[in-house]
């Protein structure tokens, strides 16, 4: 045998066919492609919440919490008005004088109890505590001091202040308000009559 080409087949042989790969039927192939996509769309929902959840959040942002209302002491204001012109009756060891109470913004400010600083004094105020005060409704108040012991007082009231407890929805304080030179002078005045004896 001579020459180059190709290699031909001799007699009694021939090519065996190839047995035919067998073609999914058209149900099963759709079934298979479903489950591939469900798969494949679950893989990448999971990418997604694993590495950008923060996204799931920008377009709904938090609403941010209301502010807190300031502290009592912040908003509220006690200002000496005058002392009582009383009747002559009225106890030489007794001094009344009126007091405005405001409460500037916020929620209402409600006042469980006044007092002040000398051991030999008592007081009281009209109305009684505790009362409430609110945004933009000042409140006129009575409060009246009695001398309980001339020895536990001061002569002079150089600086006098009231403390007066105050309490809102923030929080619960005492106070003390210097209610300025004009009330010390009062003070000092009734302290005189009520006590002048003793400070000699």
């Amino acid at each position: 045998m001579s020459g180059v080409g190709p290699v031909e087949p001799g007699e009694d042989t021939h090519v065996l066919d190839a047995s035919p790969v067998p073609r999914p039927r058209r149900g099963a192939l759709v079934r298979h492609l479903e489950r591939h996509r469900r798969a494949a769309l679950g893989g990448l929902l999971a990418a997604a919440v694993l590495t950008g959840s923060s996204y799931l959040y920008v377009t709904r942002p938090r609403p941010q919490p209301p502010p807190d209302p300031p502290y009592p002491s912040q908003v509220t204001a006690v200002v000496y008005l005058n002392p009582q012109t009383t009747g002559a009756k009225t106890a030489s060891r007794s001094f009344a004088f009126d007091v405005e109470v405001t409460t500037e913004s916020g929620p209402p400010v409600t006042v469980t109890r006044i007092s002040q600083p000398y051991a030999g004094l008592s007081v009281t105020s009209s109305p009684r505590t505790p009362f409430r005060t609110k945004t933009g409704s000042p409140r006129k108040i009575t409060i009246t001091t009695q001398v309980t012991e001339c020895g536990k007082v001061p002569q002079n009231a150089g600086l006098p202040f009231l403390d007066v407890t105050l309490r809102n929805t923030r929080a619960k304080e005492v106070h003390s308000f210097i209610l300025g030179p004009r009330y010390a002078r009062d003070l000092s005045r009734a302290l005189q009559v009520a006590c002048g004896n003793d400070f000699r």
